[in-house]
Order: C-alpha cells, then structure tokens, then sequence
C-alpha cells in the first residue's frame, strides 16, 4: 500500500514520531489535483470528484513509471493522520493533527503560493468559533445525539442528517430510498474501517478550533495570482454559508463563490455541478485566465454607493459597519461560550445518569429469600 513517511514533533522532550499517510493517485495527466478531505473523513468520500476529474474509478499502479506529458488530470487523495488507514496518535498529541480540508489547503497555499496553481474550497470555514453551526434545536439535538452515538448503526444515522438535505434523502431510486441506500453503505463503511479512535477525534477538533488564516496569509493568497473557488451548499449545517460568503470577499480580487443547493456533503449531492466547476477553474487557470475576469464578485475597490449617488460611504457609515462587525464578533464568541457550557452539562448529565444507574439498588422478593 502507498504510504507517505514523515516525521512529526513527540508529545514530550522534542522526540520524533513516524507518521504513515496512506494516499492513492488515479488517472495520468500533466495537471496535478490534490483532494485533500475534511473532519472525519476518508479519501474514499472524494470517489465523484475523482471520477469525474480523470474518468478513473481503480488507483494507478505506483510502481508504473509516470506520465506527465499525457494532456489529462492526475488526482492524488489520501487520509488525513488520525482517520483510515494514516497513522492514529496513540496518546493525546496535537502536532499536525489537521482536517477540514478546506483549512489544510488554505494554509498550504498561503505557506507555498508558488507551488500552487489554482485552489477550490468546497464548504469551507475560517475555522475556530466559524465552526460552529447554527445554533437552533435541530443542530442541539445532532450534538447530542452524536455524543451518544456509539455503533456504526447510530454514527449512520447522523452522519446522514449532517451530510445531506433531508430532500435529498428522501428521492426515490427504485424500490428505496437514498436514504435507506446511503444507510447501508455507511454502516458497511464504518463496520469495515471501525469508528474513528477518540485520539484521533479529539486531534483534529483541536486542529479545527486553533486553525486560523492570519491577514499576511490572506493577502498572500489574494496576490500570488492564482485562480481561488470558493464551492458551498446553501444547506450546510456544518458550515454556515455566511463565513464562506466573508471569505470569498476577502480573498478578492482572486476568488469566485459558487452556491448550490445541498449539504455539507454538496459534493456527493450535487457532483456533476460540482465537478464542473472544478473543470472550468482547472482550464481557466491552464488559459492564465485574468483574476478580474474570473471572479464573480463585485470588486472590492469599486466602493459602495448609498441611494444610487455617487458618493462612498461617509464615516459615520463606516463606524456603523466596524459597529455590526464587533456586534457579530461578539456573538459569535457568546455563541462558543453557550455550545461549550451546554456541552459540559450535558456530559455530566450523562455521567451522573450512568453512576445512578450503577447505584441503584436491586429489589429482592421475600420469596427469593
């Protein structure tokens, strides 16, 4: 099996760790595609983009000399370090411990700017209190739920909820459902692969609450001149579309932002569209495609205009913005706060529940006496 040996920094005293990452490459082509996977998941979830990238479905023989002059694609994908078959830190250990793909890959092209030819980040947050959902009764009871959830039979259940729009869901294929389809596929997945190890788990929350583009790394994305595409579900429970929104117009001149409709899993829901847009960022930036035309977003340096006048916002304007920007900031740290104590209490119901149900004493019949 291919597997990529690094070393990472030990837990203590500065030691060394051997780190595994298991990838797999499909189809031949000198345009290079690194599909890089988000919280939880395998490079099996990017088996549509795959395909629809390079018409492969099998790996290609790593012992095969390469063939980079062909004019197609070459994708390679793999599993994040603590998830499938990458090495799982047998104790607490947060060193390169990252998921969310979207993150990965923003700061990869921040870190190399040179070595990047386009960038896509499908469902993507700025990470930290932006991983948040939105807080209401439905996305309260998934939490939960998915800390409860202890079989691949219960894991499917939300797991589904999460990925996909309950429409989606319920289509008819056949005699069945997506739903009850999806179901079964999930539960073979996670039976076969096990569920993910609670170190492993815990490394990458921890990557994706500490993760964050500093302004140097946004400005070096926007003026290193490659093509940026910004893919979001309008649907996503996950990650909220408003974040996605913020990023996309920070990262102008170079990003377009594409809404579909569809879940955190947009890729799976809607893959035609989604691969087509992959396609056209790909060309588009194999055409050296102009920054200005390829974004789809008013131009930052445009201004805004009040009552169709002429004139740019005034200060007091401008201090009413920096007003609403704090009023959010501030809510969005109020809401962390209110995840993090919900959080808390619930884990402590649950271990006060089980230490009752451990106590309770035991009724004997005088019969059985």
């Amino acid at each position: 099996m291919p597997y990529c040996v690094v070393t990472a920094a030990g837990v203590a005293g500065g030691e060394q760790e051997e780190v595994r990452i298991f990838y797999q490459r499909y189809g031949h082509g000198a345009t290079k595609v690194l599909l890089i996977i988000g919280f939880a998941g395998t490079y099996e979830s990017w088996a549509p983009q795959v395909k629809g990238l390079t018409g492969a479905v099998e790996p290609v023989d790593e012992e095969a000399p390469p063939d980079d002059d062909a004019v197609g694609v070459e994708v390679c994908c793999f599993d994040n370090r603590g998830m499938g078959r990458s090495s799982v830190p047998e104790q607490n250990s947060f060193a390169l411990l990252h998921s969310m793909g979207s993150m990965i890959a923003s700061k990869l092209a921040a870190m190399a700017p040179h070595r990047v030819a386009s960038l896509a980040l499908l469902n993507t947050t700025g990470g930290g209190y932006q991983c948040i959902p939105k807080i209401d009764w439905h996305t309260i009871s998934l939490a939960c739920r998915f800390l409860r959830a202890r079989t691949p039979e219960q894991r499917a259940i939300l797991d589904l909820e999460v990925h996909y729009t309950r429409e989606y869901l319920e289509e008819v294929i056949g005699t069945s459902t997506r739903r009850q389809m999806l179901y079964q596929e999930y539960v073979k997945g996670l039976s076969s692969g096990g569920m993910q190890s609670r170190y492993g788990f815990e490394g990458q929350i921890n990557a994706c609450w500490t993760h964050k583009l500093s302004p140097t790394e946004l400005d070096r994305i926007r003026f290193s001149g490659f093509l940026v595409l910004i893919i979001h579900g309008r649907d996503d429970v996950v990650a909220q579309l408003y974040h996605a929104r913020r990023l996309a117009e920070n990262l102008q001149p170079a990003a377009k932002l594409v809404e579909l409709r569809g879940g955190h899993l947009v890729s799976h829901e809607r893959p035609a569209e989604v691969n087509m847009s992959l396609m056209e960022m790909i060309k588009a930036s194999n055409s050296n495609t102009d920054l200005e035309e390829w974004s789809n977003l008013p131009n930052k340096s445009d201004g805004l205009l009040l009552s169709g006048s002429a004139s740019c916002l005034t200060k007091r304007d401008d201090d009413r913005v920096n007003y609403l920007v704090f009023t959010y900031n501030l809510l969005g740290k109020l809401q962390l706060i209110f995840l993090f104590v919900f959080g808390v209490f619930y884990v402590i119901l649950e271990h006060v529940r089980r230490v009752v149900k451990i106590l309770k004493p035991v009724r004997v019949s005088a019969s059985t006496l």
